[in-house]
């Protein structure tokens, strides 16, 4: 029988799920075995987990899972060091050249488990299956469209906290700019899901929208359209072959741009696209100022979907539940591409 472990997120702020209670009773039905952690922060309450045939188990008791389990989470786990022995389903962020990432392939390799990385989680034609990347892009927006309407103010934007709904947040952005000039602002990854999330934030708020995919970069650069706009908006992925999209010579260039929503946010990788700034931000500080005079912020939250958790949740899931179905195969369809990813990067740990 499979045994599907939902850990509980250890991340402070994240009350982001991967499955709702409605997928447990699926799986349930398919004849998995489904455990769920207690969490003083999960957006969906434990009970219709449990009415759904979930068991019960203590918060962050995944280690003590039985070997067998597969455990399911989103974020990272605690940077203890603990070897780790079995199979993990999560967002790694493992496999881009990233510290911590090296850190935990070790993990992986010193206890014997498995890493099926949600971001490579791919089809047939290595396309993603499930991705939060829409809901970041809009919440991404929203942040970076408050960090704009605060600078303009004089001053530096304020702590940001999760949203009943996007309602809510469409207008706290919308009061935020009421009276200022709506920024020109430059989307590159329009075409993909954070892209999107991204334009349609800004279109209910009424910013006027550049819409830059593969097309528009593929010639690598250097791109002075970014500094014309007052606002831009980094949706691509870090990948090997990714162009610079701002040089760190941006801080000081003649510009009209005073914002920086780096969603795709990966300030430590080797192929980051955003060179002025060296480290995420968080809610309490959500922007970096990297430079004075003329002003230049950059937003980086690397967990912007956590802002808006229920229908962030809601969507995931949705994607991910027929993938999660077929888990019992394991080690086919998208579940083998992703362990034969692992396996290559932890080869390459080992070279």
């Amino acid at each position: 029988m499979t045994h599907l472990w939902i850990r509980a997120e250890q991340r402070p702020q994240e009350e982001r799920v991967g499955i709702t209670p409605d997928g447990v009773a699926a799986l349930r039905a398919k004849g998995f075995r489904v455990t769920i952690e207690d969490s003083p922060r999960r957006a969906v309450p434990i009970a219709p987990y449990t009415e759904a045939g979930a068991e019960r188990a203590a918060y962050g008791s995944w280690p003590d899972a039985p070997t067998d389990a597969i455990i399911f989470g989103l974020k990272e786990l605690p940077e203890d060091g603990t070897p780790l022995r079995h199979r993990h389903i999560m967002f790694g962020h493992a496999y881009k050249g990233q510290p911590a990432g090296q850190e935990l392939l070790r993990r992986f390799r010193q206890g014997g488990g498995v890493l099926y990385d949600l971001e490579y989680l791919t089809d047939a034609q290595g396309r993603r299956v499930a991705a939060f990347g829409y809901w970041a892009g809009y919440a991404g927006a929203a942040v970076s469209l408050l960090a704009y309407a605060a600078q303009a103010r004089g001053g530096v934007c304020a702590p940001v906290a999760r949203f009943a709904d996007k309602t809510v947040l469409v207008d706290a952005v919308a009061q935020a700019l009421a009276g200022l000039a709506v920024p020109r602002v430059l989307v590159i990854g329009a075409l993909g899901r954070v892209g999107r999330g991204a334009a349609d934030m800004c279109a209910a708020v009424g910013a006027p929208v550049t819409a830059w995919d593969k097309a528009e970069t593929e010639a690598g650069g250097p791109f002075p359209e970014v500094l014309a706009h007052d606002l831009f908006l980094n949706c691509i992925l870090a990948m090997p072959g990714t162009p610079v999209f701002v040089p760190q010579s941006a801080v000081s260039a003649p510009r009209a741009l005073r914002v920086i929503g780096d969603i795709a946010c990966d300030p430590t990788s080797d192929f980051s696209p955003v060179k002025v700034y060296d480290r995420a931000t968080d809610w309490a500080r959500p922007v970096l100022r990297v430079h004075g005079a003329p002003v230049l912020d950059v937003m980086a939250i690397d967990n912007l979907p956590s802002l808006l958790p229920i229908e962030a949740s809601e969507d995931f899931a949705a994607q991910l539940l027929p993938h999660l179905q077929a888990v019992d195969a394991v080690e086919a369809g998208i579940w083998g591409r992703a362990r034969a990813e692992f396996d290559r990067n932890i080869r390459a740990l080992e070279a």
